[in-house]
């Protein structure tokens, strides 16, 4: 079996960083997120997050109650990003089933997120650590993709007790397990599933890392910053996204390192997996909201999805992709790729 960049000599192979570790590598980041202690919902979520694992080892049951912060009247997701919000059947429907698909948005939101990580990242840090690209043997950086896996966790438990929060204060069962997995593992999996070779797999990993990585903080920006939902919900946005500025860093030095090692086709190949992990990651899910509209029984609900799949304008749900636009850049390959940045956001 064949690991990435196996035609790059063996002292290459074994060189260690030649001028130190990165900047970015060298500030580990927390286990737990970053957050503000002024905030009276960002302490209870992390004060949550602290009690679930000192209650598994001690049996106590002495940590904040998240539903006592939970205000009913709120929507769990904002509406105007829903992909159907202006279409005359969402439109007509009464208030209680445009709040059920709200909170089925926010459901979702959370799979999403939990598979992005469970998926895709976690699986990239594991390859790097276990030697799947020799040119990134360090024992520091070692160190800090165990810590940013560390992190993962810790993100999947605050979107895992997110929606458990949603369903016993809405009181419908919402189950996860009712929604299909994201259309960016489903991609994912379908992409290293259709490859041949070893080099193939283990690059389309780290190119769909490498993008969700990088892209993640528009995603959740969605929610972060909106007033007008649950604090929790927006709160617990807010905090995986301060964690992954940092991962945002590592993933872009990560893709960078291993891409000027790489030959031309396994260069080319990289490059290609990156802009479909791009235009996995920032579809709307259509497949997860036609569950969902079963899963509601919204009648006329998939001719409603069926509308708006038809429109191109509606396709996206996140269009800043300044995150890769920027790697990209720092790559130096702009007159290798043929993307067409102008449907997008950049930011300079």
């Amino acid at each position: 079996m064949t690991t990435i960049a196996q035609n790059v000599p063996l002292s290459e192979k074994e060189e260690e960083f030649p001028t130190g570790l990165p900047e970015e590598l060298r500030g580990l980041p927390e286990g737990v997120p970053r957050y503000d202690p002024d905030d009276q919902v960002e302490t209870a979520v992390i004060r949550r997050l602290v009690g679930n694992w000192h209650r598994r080892a001690t049996v106590k049951r002495d940590e904040p109650d998240l539903d006592e912060l939970f205000e009913i009247d709120r929507p769990d997701y904002p509406e105007g990003i829903l992909p159907f919000h202006d279409h005359p059947t969402y439109q007509a429907l009464d208030p209680a089933k445009k709040s059920e698909l709200q909170s089925w948005a926010w459901i979702a939101y959370n799979r999403h997120t939990i598979m992005a990580e469970q998926k895709v990242a976690n699986p990239a840090f594991a390859l790097v650590m276990e030697g799947e690209y020799p040119m990134l043997q360090d024992e520091a950086l070692n160190i800090s993709l165990a810590q940013a896996m560390v992190d993962e966790q810790y993100h999947t438990l605050m979107h895992l007790n997110a929606s458990a929060l949603t369903r016993r204060r809405r009181g419908r069962a919402m189950p996860d397990n009712d929604l299909p997995i994201s259309h960016t593992a489903r991609e994912h999996l379908r992409l290293r599933e259709g490859s041949g070779q070893r080099w193939q797999k283990s690059l389309t990993t780290l190119a769909f890392a490498t993008v969700s990585e990088i892209s993640i903080n528009a995603y959740l920006d969605l929610l972060a910053d909106d007033p007008d939902i649950q604090p929790v919900n927006s709160s617990t946005a807010k905090l995986h996204n301060r964690d992954e500025y940092c991962h945002a860093s590592i993933s872009a030095v990560l893709a960078e390192m291993v891409h000027d090692k790489l030959d031309q086709e396994q260069g080319r190949f990289f490059r290609d997996m990156l802009f479909e992990g791009l235009e996995a990651f920032v579809a709307t899910d259509y497949t997860t909201w036609h569950r969902i509209m079963d899963l509601a029984e919204v009648e006329g609900g998939h001719a409603m999805l069926a509308d708006c799949q038809a429109e191109t304008s509606r396709k996206r749900l996140v269009r800043d992709y300044t995150g890769l636009h920027t790697l990209i850049e720092r790559m130096g390959v702009q007159e290798l790729v043929e993307f067409d940045w102008s449907k997008s956001h950049v930011a300079r």
